[in-house]
Parts: C-alpha cells; sequence; structure tokens
C-alpha cells in the first residue's frame, strides 16, 4: 500500500506536465491517493485533459477554479462535497503577477500590480481553506501545503513583487498553522529551486538561477518536479503529523549558502 492510500488529495496549479503541481499529482497518485485537480480556464482543461490519462487512476473530479472569484471557490466546494465528505490534502499552487512588475525596479510596481499578486499569490491560499473547512476538518488529520520560493527572504534580481507576495503567502502558512492546529489541521509550505516551468518563464534570469544552483548549491544538481513531489507526499503522510507552519526547503541546499 501506498503512503496516501485512502487519501483525497486536491492539487490545484497545473497547467502542462512541466508544472510543479503536476510533479505532486503524480506523486501522489502514485501513493494510492484519490485526485482531485483543477484548471483555471478551458485552454489549462485541455492540457489537463491530456495529462491524467498518464494517472494509475483517474482523478475523481476535475473542476474549473479561479481563486480570485468567490463564487468560484464557493462551486468548487459544493463539488468537492458532491464526491467526498472529507478531503485529506490540499496543494495550493497558483501564482501570478504581471510580467511588468517581474522586471526593472520593484519600486516602479504599480498599485494595481501590487493588488493582483497578492490576491492570486498570497491571499488565494487562506480564501481557498475558508472555502474548503468544512471537508479539511472532517478529514481529522488534514495537511495543507502551498508553493513558495526563497526570492521570499532574499532579493532574487526579476522576482520583485512576487517575492513580497510569497513573503505574505508564508506568513499566511503560519497564522493558519495557527488557527487550524487545535482542529488537526497542518499547514506548511514547500520552497522548491528553480524550475522550468511555464511560470518561471515568466521570471528573467531563470537560465542563470539554474545555473548558480549546479555551481553552488552544497548538492551541486537542479532539482526536478519529481523531488518536489516525494517532498509532497512526506507532507501528506502521517510521517508529517507533528509538522506545521514550516517551509521545507527542496532546493540543493541553495537557502543556506551566504556568497
Amino acid at each position: 500500500m501506498g503512503l496516501l492510500e485512502g487519501k483525497t488529495a486536491l492539487v490545484t496549479g497545473i497547467a502542462n506536465k512541466r508544472s510543479i503541481a503536476w510533479g505532486i499529482a503524480r506523486a501522489f497518485d502514485r501513493e494510492g491517493a484519490r485526485l482531485i485537480l483543477t484548471y483555471q480556464n478551458d485552454r489549462l482543461k485541455e492540457n489537463l485533459d491530456k495529462l491524467v490519462g498518464d494517472l494509475s487512476n483517474a482523478p475523481i473530479l476535475v473542476a474549473p477554479l479561479d481563486v480570485s472569484d468567490d463564487g468560484s471557490l464557493t462551486a468548487l466546494a459544493e463539488r468537492i462535497g458532491d464526491v467526498t465528505d472529507a478531503l485529506d490534502v490540499l496543494v495550493h499552487s497558483v501564482a501570478f503577477a504581471k510580467g511588468e512588475d517581474l522586471s526593472g525596479r520593484f519600486l516602479e510596481t504599480s498599485r494595481e500590480g501590487y493588488h493582483l499578486a497578492q490576491d492570486i499569490s498570497a491571499y488565494s491560499l487562506t480564501a481557498l481553506v475558508r472555502a474548503l473547512y468544512e471537508p479539511l476538518k472532517n478529514a481529522g488529520r488534514a495537511s495543507v501545503m502551498a508553493m513558495t520560493y526563497q526570492g521570499s527572504i532574499r532579493v532574487m534580481p526579476n522576482y520583485n513583487v512576487m517575492g513580497v507576495a510569497k513573503a505574505a503567502l508564508e506568513s499566511s502558512v503560519r497564522y493558519l498553522a495557527f488557527d487550524l492546529g487545535r482542529e488537526g489541521i497542518r499547514v506548511n509550505a514547500i520552497s522548491a529551486g528553480p524550475i522550468k516551468t511555464l511560470a518561471a518563464a515568466g521570471v528573467k534570469g531563470i537560465s542563470s538561477a539554474l545555473h548558480s544552483t549546479v555551481e553552488r548549491a552544497p548538492i551541486a544538481e537542479n532539482i526536478t518536479t519529481e523531488d518536489v513531489g516525494n517532498a509532497a507526499v512526506f507532507l501528506a503522510s502521517p510521517w508529517s503529523e507533528r509538522i506545521t507552519g514550516h517551509v521545507l526547503y527542496v532546493d540543493s541546499g541553495f537557502h543556506i549558502m551566504g556568497f
């Protein structure tokens, strides 16, 4: 039996086969979880429809989700309620910022761009957990996890407003962990090193970041979506039942380096 046998897991944010969220979904499937997957729009649904055939078991639900729309969050909760009373695992892998706010100087970030990045990349975690609070509570030992990056604590050129949003996301993880711990819901984050994903393509300098990991990290290798998926399995499994409010780095140790 797999580590997640009998558990139901919602994974958001799958864009294509290179997505971190897809690496997590595949790892969960390998370990026996029943999957609920979401997509943002019709184009991404087409991508997702092509991917699910590679899973060992078909998802029990594939549903649309716009994290900036409270009505969409409510509709997702209702659809999940039609297939299960309990949600054991929730993966938040959603982020967005305007392209012009990911280059140049952070000083030039527009008010609108700042609000957008915070809403989609940070506040959406709280909104999603609130919408799915009942099935998470019903699970008894639920695990919530969000995807972050070390641009939250260090200046990464061309990350700009997204770094600020990720800092807010990590703080949200801690406050949600405090709020929900007595109800058996743990909340953590995975800080992944650079990976060539669709989201990363919007950040200038991704090739340099990949090179820096190999050149400077204690483990001189870039990470993969499979590495993140395995870490997510740990956070979703009973092995992490006393871990909450934590940021787990999966970056070959790059975050410990001072130069």
